[in-house]
């Protein structure tokens, strides 16, 4: 255990010294399409400019993003009779984002002819996607807006900086109404001012994932770098797992509740690596072939399908427990020994072991999601694999470990202690419906993600 402490001092304290990237992860994640759209009403004209910040994945998957594509996506009607827009100017550019992959940022400036009256707006541009989506209306001299309830002015810095407390719960103004008429100024609600940009990615974990996106996408890898790396991919894997909501604790109950054995506990480990490694390469293979597919829709549905797998394991857990108390209940009062009924008390079926291991991995970490695409962007495939291994491997390491400490922690005390024995009859049945109430839970968090 020391020599594992003195390990990661080391490795932390490396990362620590790195020289820091420009690059950092988008602060809307790494999945997100974030657009913006103003419109200026004067006299005889609107003026309107749309911007969309894309973020690392979707910007590696999908066609340029062009003006085009957003003025058939920005409808506006005037009057019951929509806008005929003319693009004036345009520009995409991109910037390093994390793990060497890049971000893009698409910025139209529109024209049309246009009277006075009633003016519905909506921006449906990849609303598809995960993202801020923010409108703004203002008017110039000889103009004036009722009714609106948009701001005047941009939050965001029309998507350049994004304030830190709406980062959790994002804008997402996609329509809007309102009525044009000659006056001398805009009745629209004031904005607030744009505070410093924040980020999604807080807490302990996030320098140590961004130095390591930075490692796998640098130009220059050494040796040296090359083996800090998987060392602080597996370290990223084994905090991964250790936050909350990732199964450690239901599935070191299931262990001991169902009288588990320490091999089945690797079991589990072994099973969560496999399916972690192959879900973030089988996803990081349909992002980087098929275009439009929507990643994060993908990791909501596997996070559905996760929950289901857990909700179907507790509850054949729950009923093979239910039996179990059944017959042991029905057979006491004769005859038989106690040494008889629990000759039955054997481990965690099969299955349900490999169906604990695969809801444990089977919703791919976006970081190591990047990591894998950044590597291969640079041509470092393998490298890249290896990474995404090492962060499974992590995650096997905690969750076998949580799962070894309570088996043992219930081997070394459920024959001491008399009230210990008899919870560790009804162990099974309680552990069951925890699982079950869990499962419920993790699904009902995907669905909502979902819709």
């Amino acid at each position: 255990m020391k020599r594992l402490l003195t390990l990661l001092a080391l490795v932390l304290a490396a990362t620590a010294l790195l020289p820091g990237a420009p690059a950092s992860a988008h602060p809307l994640g790494n999945f997100s399409v974030n657009t913006y759209a103003a419109l200026t009403v004067h006299p005889g004209r609107l003026d309107a400019r749309v911007a969309a910040d894309i973020a690392e994945l979707p910007t590696l998957q999908d066609p340029p993003a062009t003006c085009a594509d957003a003025v058939r996506a920005f409808a506006v009607t005037m009057s019951g009779e929509p806008v005929a827009w003319t693009v004036t100017a345009s520009s995409l550019t991109r910037t390093p984002g994390a793990g060497g992959l890049a971000t893009s940022r698409l910025t139209c400036a529109l024209t049309a002819r246009a009277g006075y009256g009633p003016v519905t707006v909506a921006n449906r541009y990849r609303d598809d996607r995960i993202g801020w989506r923010e409108l703004v209306a203002t008017a110039g001299p000889g103009a004036a807006l009722d009714g609106s309830l948009l701001p005047v002015a941009s939050v965001s810095d029309e998507l350049r900086h994004y304030p830190a407390d709406l980062l959790t719960s994002p804008l997402d103004v996609r329509t809007a109404s309102f009525t044009t008429r000659p006056g001398a100024g805009s009745a629209a609600v004031s904005a607030r001012p744009a505070g410093p940009g924040g980020t999604l990615f807080g807490g302990p974990l996030a320098g140590a994932e961004r130095h390591l996106e930075d490692l796998a996408g640098g130009r220059n890898l050494t040796p040296w770098v090359g083996v800090l790396a998987v060392v602080l991919a597996l370290l990223l894997g084994a905090g991964h797992a250790a936050l909350p909501g990732h199964g450690k604790t239901v599935m070191a109950a299931y262990l001991a509740g169902r009288r588990g054995r320490r091999r089945d506990a690797v079991a589990v480990g072994a099973t969560v690596t496999l399916t972690h490694t192959g879900g973030v390469l089988a996803l990081g293979l349909l992002i980087t072939t098929v275009a439009g597919i929507a990643g994060e829709t993908i990791l909501g549905y596997l996070g559905l399908t996760s929950g289901v797998v857990v909700i179907t394991v507790g509850a054949v857990a729950l009923a093979g427990a239910l039996r179990k108390r059944g017959a042991d209940t029905h057979h006491h009062p004769h005859s038989h020994s106690h040494s008889h009924s629990h000759s039955h008390s054997h481990g965690p079926g099969r299955w349900g072991i490999v169906g604990m291991g695969v809801a444990g991995g089977l919703v791919p970490s976006p970081s190591a999601l990047i990591v894998l695409l950044g590597a291969a962007a640079l041509g470092r495939t393998v490298f890249g694999v290896l990474l995404v291994l090492a962060y499974g491997l992590g995650m096997a390491a905690t969750l076998t470990a949580a799962g070894l400490l309570l088996i043992t922690i219930r081997d070394r005390l459920g024959g001491r202690l008399p009230r210990l024995r008899r919870l560790r009859t009804a162990a099974p049945a309680l552990t069951s419906a925890l699982i079950v109430i869990v499962g419920t839970g993790l699904a009902g968090r995907a669905v909502l993600d979902l819709l």
